[in-house]
């Protein structure tokens, strides 16, 4: 496999957050090195199990899965993961057969990869499903903006802007702005966000409501827009009243 110099020069989606799910570490660590190279945010997992929980905890736009991997394997693991993320899934697999290749997209894969196969073949395979619609993805609300004092969301679009400049926001993220900003003079309580984030069967506390929002508070704040959400004790979030 050639090593991870050979990354295309591809501009990168966004800040896509992409996660390497493979047991071999020379072949984790080329994968890992050349998405990096190509400015992706990448955590890795050697297997299934832990890749589920980096899945629910770290919320990855890309999950590159390796078929045979300990524990869980790969089908399985997509399986699952189908239950509560929208993430696109990339298989990597050593098994050439058209069986096993369509078998891994019944799965809930979007593209496998058959091994060898170059780093700048994979980051752009991660480029291209990051371009495709995703299918079975939550719907986007009705056509409309809501502005918030600098804050601009677009939920047909499904775009976040401060002061006219574009904020790069998770999937997660952007369905609990969106869920907050839809009724500004509405408290949403963290399981009403929990809901709309990840659905009525994520059986998860709502601390990872918690979580989400104050990363999505420091992005905003950092474009301009400090203060926008503000904390109901003991019940939930909602718009700061004095921008409502």
């Amino acid at each position: 496999m050639p090593g991870a110099g050979a990354a295309t020069t591809l501009d990168p989606v966004g800040t896509a957050k992409v996660l390497v799910v493979e047991d071999t570490p020379e072949i984790r660590l080329v994968v890992e090195l050349a998405l990096r190279d190509a400015h992706f945010d990448v955590e890795t997992a050697g297997d299934g199990d832990r890749a589920l929980e980096l899945v629910r905890a770290w919320d990855p736009d890309v999950v590159v899965l390796d078929l045979n991997i300990p524990g869980p394997d790969g089908l399985e693991v997509c399986r699952r993961l189908r239950g509560f993320s929208t993430a696109y899934v990339l298989m990597l697999t050593a098994r050439a057969d058209e069986v096993d290749k369509l078998v891994g997209l019944a799965s809930g894969a979007d593209d496998y990869l058959t091994k060898p196969f170059s780093p700048r073949e994979l980051v752009a395979r991660v480029h291209a499903v990051l371009r495709r619609p995703r299918a079975g993805a939550p719907a986007a609300p009705p056509a409309d903006r809501r502005v918030v004092g600098p804050l601009e969301v677009d939920l047909d679009a499904r775009e976040v802007r401060v002061n006219g400049d574009r904020v790069a926001t998770t999937r997660t993220e952007f369905e609990l702005l969106a869920a907050i900003v839809e009724h500004p003079r509405q408290v949403r309580t963290r399981e009403q966000l929990r809901r709309r984030a990840w659905g009525e069967d994520w059986l998860a506390d709502d601390h990872a409501v918690d979580v989400h929002l104050s990363n999505l508070r420091r992005k905003l704040a950092a474009a301009g827009a400090r203060g926008v959400i503000a904390t109901v004790r003991g019940v939930g979030y909602r718009v700061n009243p004095d921008l409502a």
